[in-house]
């Protein structure tokens, strides 16, 4: 297996809610630190969403392993942050079973 080429810097982030003093809350982004990763985009295509049109593109993301329990350690429902593009992360495992790189399955969206 050829090694990933691990050419760019991605901003981890997790989701903190803070409340809002009227007994709901807002999402505010939390950073954990940077990843170097490679990200391969995957087929996009369009869909509808309240607001309009998105366009959703599937990407995977190869990244050294960080042990699990750590904070470094990417997790569903976190995100990665490459200057203005988002990649909210749905799944991840591991890329080889010596458990060295993580493989994030992500989604980036973006208004049409």
């Amino acid at each position: 297996m050829t090694p990933p080429r691990l050419n760019r810097p991605l901003a981890l982030e997790a989701p903190l809610r803070v409340s809002d003093g009227a007994g709901g809350f807002n999402v505010s982004w939390q950073l954990l630190g940077t990843h170097w990763a490679e990200v391969t985009p995957g087929t996009g295509r369009e869909a509808g969403a309240p607001g309009g049109a998105v366009s959703r593109v599937p990407v995977r993301i190869v990244l050294r392993a960080s042990p699990a329990g750590s904070p470094m350690r990417p997790a569903a429902d976190q995100r990665f942050v490459d200057g203005g593009r988002v990649y909210t992360i749905l799944s991840v495992t591991e890329r080889d079973k010596d458990g060295r790189y993580l493989v994030c399955q992500a989604r980036e969206e973006t208004a049409v």
